[in-house]
C-alpha cells in the first residue's frame, strides 16, 4: 500500500490527512485516487471498510477550483446518517484548503438548508430526494457540477431510488465526471454505468481476510480516559516478551512512549517523523531486546519482519480491516501462538464489529482487568522466574549468603521480603495523555433516509410506493397545506412497516484515523 505522500497529494490536503492521523492509504484509495486524479470516470467494486470514502474524496477537493463560488461537486448516498458522515469526513480533508462541503438531507429544516446553501459550500453530499426537492426550488443548481460520485450504489437501487438518481445525472452537464462505487454490481447498476459513464476504469478491491490461526483475537471495552491504565495491568499480568503497541497518529506515539517509561516499562516509540537512523536504531533495540515495548504508527510498522513479538496491543482500533490485518500479522509468525488485544470505546464497538464482519473473523470480549488482578499476575510471573532459578541449579555461589540471612531472619519472613524486592508493582504514576476521537462507523438505520407512503410529490420529495423502514413522519399533513420541508419528520423519511435498509457502513479512514480509513 502506498502512503498520502507518494499520491502526490496538495501540501493541504497531506497536512489535514496528517492532522486526521492518517499516513498510509488502504488498497482501495492507492488504486482510485491517480485514476480519478487523472479526471477518468470509474466504477469502484469493495466491500465496506476498505476506505471508499477517501477514495473518491480526496481527488474531488483536490480538483475544486477555489476561484469559482459554485458547487462543483456532488455525492448521493442512500440514507442521511451517511450524509453526514460523508460530508463531516470530506470537510476534515478539505479542512486547509478551504473548501467546505455541506451536507443536504430530508428531516432537516428546508429554510436552515437554504441558509446554508447561500453561504456558497463547494460540495454537496446528499440524498436524491432531497436533492431533488432543492433542484426543483432552484435552491441547487447543478450547471457548474464537475464531478459527480454515486456511493453505495447498489443501497440506493435496493431502496428505490434508481429513477431520482436517473434525473439528476441528466440534470448535470455531460461534461463531468461521475465515480459509482458499489459494493455488489447487479444488472441495472451496471446498465445504469454504461448510459452515464464515460469508459469507465473499473478497480474491485476485496477486503483480506484473517488467516492467522496462531493468533488469539480478543478486545476489551473500555473508557479512552481508562485505556492506559489497562494496558499496563495487561502488561504486569501477562509480562510479555516482545510487544507492539499500534497508535492511530504520531502524537499518540510519542505521548505513550513517554508515558510508558515513566511507569518503568521499557519502550520505544517509531513513526513517520523519525530519520531513518533513528527508526534503524529503535528497531535493532527491540530485535535484541534493549526494549520490551515498542510503540508503533501503522506506517511505520511497515514491512517489518521480528521474530519473538509475543503481543499486540491495538491502543486505538485501527481505522480499517486492511490495518487490523496488518497490524495482527506482527505475531504469531513462524508457528508460535500469539496475542492480539483491542482496546474499544463505547462507541466504537459498532466500527469493531465492521472488522469482524469483513474479516471473517470474530473478536472474543474480555474483562477488563482490575488492580488485584494486576498484582496477583506480577506476583505469579515473580514466583515462576524463582522457581526457574532453582530448576536451573545456577544459583551455588550464594549457598553461603542464604544460609547467613537465615541464621539471622525467619525463612518465611526472607523469602516474602524477596518475592516482595522481585515483584514489579503496579506504578500509578500520574499519565496524562490527549485524548483521541473515536471512530465511528457509518451506520444504517433500519429505515430508508429518502422514501415515504405513496401520494402527490411535491418538489419531487415524495416517490412512488411504500418503502417500509421504522420512521414516521410526525407533524406532517396528508392536505398539502405545510410541506415536506417544514415537518420535524421531513421530506427523506419513510413510514414504518415494510423492510430494512441493513446493514452498517464502516467510517472509510476509517480517523479512514480515521484521530484515520481513512
Amino acid at each position: 500500500m502506498a502512503t498520502f505522500f507518494e499520491l502526490g497529494l496538495s501540501h493541504q490536503v497531506l497536512r489535514s490527512l496528517s492532522n486526521m492521523g492518517f499516513e498510509e492509504a488502504t488498497p482501495i484509495q492507492s488504486l482510485t485516487i491517480p485514476v480519478a486524479l487523472a479526471g477518468k470516470d470509474l466504477i469502484g467494486q469493495a466491500q465496506t471498510g476498505t476506505g471508499k470514502t477517501a477514495a473518491f474524496g480526496i481527488p474531488m477537493i483536490e480538483k475544486i477550483d477555489m476561484d469559482k463560488p459554485h458547487i462543483q461537486g456532488i455525492v448521493l448516498t442512500p440514507t442521511r446518517e451517511l450524509a453526514v458522515q460523508v460530508a463531516e469526513e470530506l470537510n476534515k480533508v478539505g479542512q486547509y484548503s478551504g473548501i467546505k462541503t455541506l451536507p443536504i438531507y430530508g428531516g432537516q429544516d428546508i429554510v436552515r438548508q437554504i441558509r446554508a446553501l447561500k453561504k456558497n459550500p463547494n460540495i454537496i453530499v446528499a440524498t436524491p430526494g432531497r436533492l431533488i426537492d432543492h433542484i426543483n426550488r432552484n435552491t441547487i443548481r447543478l450547471n457548474h457540477i464537475s464531478t459527480l460520485v454515486l456511493d453505495e450504489a447498489d443501497e440506493m437501487l435496493n431502496m428505490g431510488f434508481i429513477e431520482e438518481i436517473e434525473s439528476i445525472l441528466q440534470q448535470i452537464p455531460a461534461e463531468r465526471q461521475t465515480l459509482l462505487f458499489s459494493a455488489t454490481m447487479p444488472r441495472q447498476i451496471e446498465s445504469l454505468s454504461k448510459r452515464y459513464l464515460k469508459d469507465p476504469e473499473k478497480i474491485a478491491v476485496k477486503a483480506k481476510e484473517v488467516t492467522v490461526p496462531n493468533i488469539e483475537q480478543v478486545y476489551m471495552e473500555v473508557q479512552e480516559k481508562s485505556k492506559f491504565d489497562v494496558m499496563c495491568r495487561l502488561l504486569d499480568i501477562q509480562s510479555p516478551e516482545l510487544v507492539i503497541v499500534f497508535g492511530r497518529t504520531k502524537r499518540r506515539v510519542d505521548e505513550l512512549s513517554e508515558a510508558l517509561n515513566k511507569r518503568g516499562y521499557s519502550a520505544e516509540g517509531i513513526h513517520g517523523d523519525l530519520t531513518q537512523a533513528k527508526r534503524d536504531s529503535v528497531l535493532r533495540q527491540f530485535k535484541e531486546g534493549t526494549i520490551d515495548i515498542l510503540v508503533a504508527t501503522d506506517v511505520a510498522a511497515r514491512g517489518l519482519d521480528i521474530s519473538g513479538v509475543s503481543h499486540v496491543y491495538n491502543f486505538d482500533i485501527p481505522q480499517d480491516p486492511e490495518s487490523y490485518v496488518h497490524r495482527i500479522g506482527r505475531t504469531g509468525r513462524a508457528g508460535k501462538t500469539g496475542v492480539a488485544i483491542t482496546f474499544v470505546t463505547p462507541r466504537e464497538v459498532d466500527h469493531l464489529r465492521m472488522i469482524e464482519q469483513v474479516t471473517k473473523r470474530k473478536m472474543n470480549r474480555q474483562p477488563v482487568p482490575t488492580l488485584t488482578e494486576a498484582i496477583e499476575g506480577a506476583q505469579r510471573i515473580t514466583v515462576e522466574k524463582l522457581v526457574s532459578v532453582i530448576s536451573e541449579d545456577n544459583y551455588r555461589e550464594y549457598h553461603t549468603l542464604a544460609e547467613k540471612l537465615l541464621d539471622e531472619n525467619d525463612s518465611i519472613a526472607l523469602v516474602a521480603a524477596a518475592l516482595k524486592m522481585l515483584t514489579k508493582e503496579p506504578d500509578t504514576t500520574p499519565i496524562r495523555l490527549t485524548e483521541e476521537a473515536p471512530l465511528r462507523s457509518k451506520k444504517r438505520r433500519p429505515y430508508g433516509d429518502d422514501k415515504r407512503n405513496s401520494g402527490p410529490r411535491r418538489g419531487g420529495d415524495r416517490p412512488r410506493g411504500n418503502y417500509g423502514g421504522g420512521d414516521r413522519n410526525r407533524g406532517g399533513r396528508s392536505d398539502g397545506r405545510r410541506g415536506g420541508d417544514d415537518r420535524r419528520g421531513g421530506d427523506d423519511r419513510r413510514r414504518s412497516g415494510g423492510g430494512n435498509s441493513g446493514g452498517g457502513k464502516p467510517r472509510s479512514y476509517n480517523n479512514e484515523n480515521r484521530g484515520a480509513r481513512s
